[in-house]
């Protein structure tokens, strides 16, 4: 389901989320797990100031304010609908120098934790 949102020119656009290769990998493996039962993948905000945010992810169902957002690496994503510093997140996993993932949204000046 893809949800679309309306601009400040009233235009429809829709949410997107990005997920690299190594963070969808990562991903399958937990989203299958039995103990899942289906659930999706949710990207939250867990704090924002200025222009930006910093981003937290969990397995959750989506809730009357959020949009299930579709990738290209096949797992459907969960954002809070109105929430612009949600639009265009990417998720990545890392191998070194610290095994993780980065959650981060370029699209709004956000290119890591600082």
């Amino acid at each position: 389901m893809d949800f679309k949102a309306e601009s400040n020119r009233g235009v429809l656009k829709e949410m997107k989320v990005k997920i690299s290769r190594n963070a969808a990998k990562m991903l399958l493996l937990e989203l299958n797990k039995e103990e899942h039962g289906g659930k999706l993948l949710r990207v939250y905000i867990t704090h924002s100031h200025g222009d930006h945010a910093h981003y937290g992810m969990g397995i959750d169902e989506p809730g009357e304010k959020d949009v299930v957002v579709s990738t290209d690496k096949g797992i459907d994503v969960i954002l809070e609908k109105d929430n612009e510093l949600l639009d265009g997140v990417r998720i990545d996993y890392f191998y070194t120098p610290e095994e993780g993932f980065a959650v981060t949204n370029p699209s709004k000046g956000n290119h890591g934790d600082h």
